[in-house]
């Protein structure tokens, strides 16, 4: 039970409560099983107190210090955490559902078995949290630090559902949408089959060519994604490529003055053997030394060489969109025998 004393001074107020905890900084905080139901305690500091099963139901707990506290089995449905410190805190079993979580510090923090069906993780900390068994349905976590978590057993379906569990929060709602949405499944069925990754070199004199491109694509009913290779190299950068060509129906390649392509296709070609890449060059210009062996490859085409932009529009079907389908086509087929 709580300390009743402690409990009456807490009821006072946050400023009667801090300078009440900054005057007796040795004394134990106890306030299990307490009834907190709507209480403001903006910035209080609460931290190393026992909460053990109290309700805190709609209290409003921004910026309040909670660090190291004992919020095992707590109530704190629909509760106000905005940027607390929850850091080393024990929420095991704690109903966190809808609760207000954006900003909050949860580093190192026992949410093992808690509830936080609908909460809000926007821009939370949870580096070196435990989140095993938590139920996470519906909950939101933009921009989430999740270095060192413990994610396993996430349990992503609501209550009166069939249990699904998987170990991943972020992967988690993208996995619940494209088992129940419809539109989710439309639009990863539309990535598959119409995105067309367009490479190329964005200069003055370059950049136009590829927007052509992705403008004959467009009326064609493509969905054309147009990278920029002028900027610097990073892993990002290469993971990004990486991520949209996993994603392209096939891959043009302009390679007119764009030394740096050549490098990406080396990370793209040899790793997605099922993705057709259609290399293109302005007939005045050379292909680069490393090339030669990218083209060696099943899944590049022959590379076609055009005299102007308005040669290569006039033979975009014929000698690009064409040869590229088939080859889809080719490799889809090959895949289906084998399997």
């Amino acid at each position: 039970m709580a300390n009743e004393e402690q409990l009456e001074i807490l009821r006072q107020g946050v400023d009667a409560w801090n300078k009440w905890r900054d005057d007796n900084p040795s004394i134990e905080v106890d306030l299990a099983g307490a009834d907190l139901k709507g209480i403001y305690l903006g910035s209080a500091k609460l931290h190393q107190t026992n909460l053990f099963e109290a309700n805190l139901f709609k209290a409003d707990l921004c910026n309040a210090n909670l660090s190291g506290s004992n919020l095992v089995d707590a109530s704190l449905y629909c509760v106000n955490l905005g940027s607390a410190n929850l850091s080393g805190a024990n929420l095991s079993g704690s109903n966190l559902y809808g609760t207000n979580l954006r900003g909050a510090d949860l580093r190192g923090a026992d949410l093992h078995g808690a509830n936080l069906i609908f909460a809000d993780l926007v821009g939370t900390n949870l580096e070196g949290a435990n989140l095993t068994g938590c139920r996470i349905y519906g909950i939101s976590v933009w921009r989430v630090r999740l270095t060192d978590s413990i994610q396993k057993d996430l349990i992503i379906s609501f209550i009166d559902e069939p249990v699904l569990t998987i170990d991943n929060i972020e992967v988690a709602q993208f996995i619940y949408l494209l088992l129940h949405n419809e539109t989710i499944r439309h639009v990863i069925d539309t990535i598959t089959s119409k995105v067309v990754l367009i490479l190329g070199s964005f200069t003055d004199e370059r950049k136009p060519v590829l927007d052509a491109i992705k403008d004959e694509l467009r009326k064609r009913d493509y969905l054309p994604v147009l990278f920029d290779f002028e900027g610097p190299k990073s892993r990002d950068l290469t993971e990004t490529i990486s991520t949209l060509a996993h994603m392209a129906r096939f891959v043009i390649a302009d390679i007119t003055d764009a030394k740096s392509i050549i490098a990406e296709l080396q990370c793209i070609v040899p790793h997605l053997p099922s993705v057709p890449v259609q290399p293109l060059i302005l007939d005045s210009d050379y292909e680069y030394a490393l090339f030669e062996h990218i083209k060696r490859a099943d899944s590049v085409l022959e590379l076609y060489r055009y005299e102007n932009q308005a040669d290569l529009l006039a033979s975009l079907e014929e000698r690009v969109i064409a040869p590229a389908e088939a080859k889809v086509n080719e490799i889809r087929n090959k895949l289906k025998s084998q399997g």
